[in-house]
């Protein structure tokens, strides 16, 4: 991947709670994964119609609209929660419990991002800031030397 490529990309994933929806999609993706497995490996059968198929899909789509509107992510993120716990009942124990995990992680970490914080800055970058403005204040004061008299 070209070096521009990848700073866009990171550019456009600072702007938005990437990985609450990345993990609310892979969820709801999870889910509708175990619904086509076999009557043997389904633990918990539960409404196979209709509702076992439609909260994961709109747990996909909550999850795509928290990347790509991420203006509404509490409501999206609110929502994602309700359909990760209803998964339970309708979806094979919500995907053998790993679907709603992600499906709630995702949506709680969309709920609590801050769209105007600073771009976090490595412990690397921390530290030689730090050692930057040790050595700046180190030397101003050698440059004020006390005068007497």
């Amino acid at each position: 991947m070209p070096a521009g490529a990848r700073r866009a990309f990171r550019d456009w994933r600072a702007r938005r709670p990437f990985w609450g929806g990345l993990l609310l999609t892979l969820g709801g993706a999870e889910i509708l994964l175990t619904q086509k497995a076999s009557l043997k490996v389904i633990l918990h059968v539960g409404m196979q119609g209709l509702a076992g198929y439609l909260l994961p899909a709109l747990m996909v789509l909550l999850g795509l609209l928290i990347l790509f509107n991420p203006a509404q992510r509490l409501f999206y993120s609110l929502t994602g929660v309700l359909l990760s716990l209803g998964s339970w009942l309708t979806s094979n124990l919500g995907g053998f419990f790993i679907g709603l995990l992600l499906g709630c992680v995702g949506s709680c970490l969309a709920f609590g991002w801050l769209p105007d914080q600073e771009p976090r800055r490595s412990r690397r970058q921390r530290r030689k800031d730090a050692r930057a403005a040790a050595a700046a204040g180190a030397d101003r004061a050698e440059g004020a030397v006390p005068q007497s008299g």
